[in-house]
């Protein structure tokens, strides 16, 4: 096994490829040969790492469509199973993208409330240089938030999903049978056309597939808030810098003019170094 502070870029590379490829953190031990201790050092650091960057050059962003969503998974055990201790329960990722060049600029963690919607959408608003058409799903919790953080400088609409009300539909995992889909406009004036959520779920779907603490109905969920949270920005790290996207043909850095060539992971290893 390797200590934290022997590990050769190769080494690092190994292990940051097979957790961005939806990896558990025993699976990459196992593959690398690297302990798991250290593998969760790794990723710590590294994940503080792709934060700093990604909060620094995602700026100024002349992005024209957003959409926003939020997913759902928990650390360490679900709120009816624990008492006390550090932190537990239910951990919602609030993000968004950029219909057009698929850019995740900003995401936050918290419960699905207020208060981290509040976080969420002013966090969005720093980040744009111009007024965007915004799409969000019917959470009323983004009503107030959008309200205060654009300041009515955003063509804004709300796209409501009806489902049946079935009670097989309550009883199982995945939620009832969507049946309509409503388009609310909020504020501004929003392209009906483009009042959509499509591209942030397909994104949510992408996240359950390369992280595998966020694989449903097992035992691979985060155990450390902070592991979860490392995880979540390497993984966009990894998306907007490295992973080409089909539709693009190149990264959303690269459509987004943040970067001017692919990353290779060697590349994110190098933050650990700048920082």
């Amino acid at each position: 096994m390797f200590s934290m502070n022997k590990l050769s870029t190769s080494k690092r590379g190994a292990i940051v490829r097979c957790l961005v490829d939806g990896c558990s953190m025993r699976t990459t031990s196992r593959i690398t040969g690297i302990a798991r201790n250290t593998i969760d050092k790794l990723l710590v650091e590294l994940g503080a790492a792709c934060s700093a960057y990604q909060d620094t050059m995602l700026r100024n962003l002349t992005c024209r469509r957003i959409q926003v969503d939020e997913i759902w998974a928990f650390c360490y055990a679900k709120p009816e199973h624990f008492e006390s201790g550090g932190y537990a329960g239910d951990v919602w990722t609030w993000a968004a993208i950029d219909a057009d060049t698929k850019l995740i600029p900003c995401w936050t963690l918290g419960q699905r409330d207020d208060t981290a919607a509040k976080h969420f959408v002013e966090d969005l608003a720093d980040r744009l240089a111009d007024r965007v058409q915004l799409t969000s799903d019917g959470l009323t919790a983004y009503l107030t938030a959008v309200a205060k953080a654009f300041e009515g400088k955003v063509d804004y609409a709300m796209l409501v999903k009806v489902y049946t009300q079935t009670p097989e539909g309550r009883r199982r995992y995945s939620p009832a049978e969507c049946i309509a889909c409503e388009r609310k406009i909020v504020t501004g004036n929003p392209d009906p056309e483009h009042v959509s959520t499509s591209y942030i779920e397909r994104q949510n779907l992408t996240m359950r597939m390369s992280m595998r603490r966020f694989t449903r109905l097992t035992n691979a969920f985060s155990k450390k808030i902070e592991n979860h949270a490392a995880a979540i920005s390497l993984h966009m790290m990894y998306y907007n810098f490295c992973r080409k996207h089909m539709s693009l043909d190149t990264t959303p850095a690269v459509k987004a003019g943040i970067s001017d060539h692919i990353w290779g992971v060697e590349e994110i290893i190098a933050l650990l170094d700048s920082n």
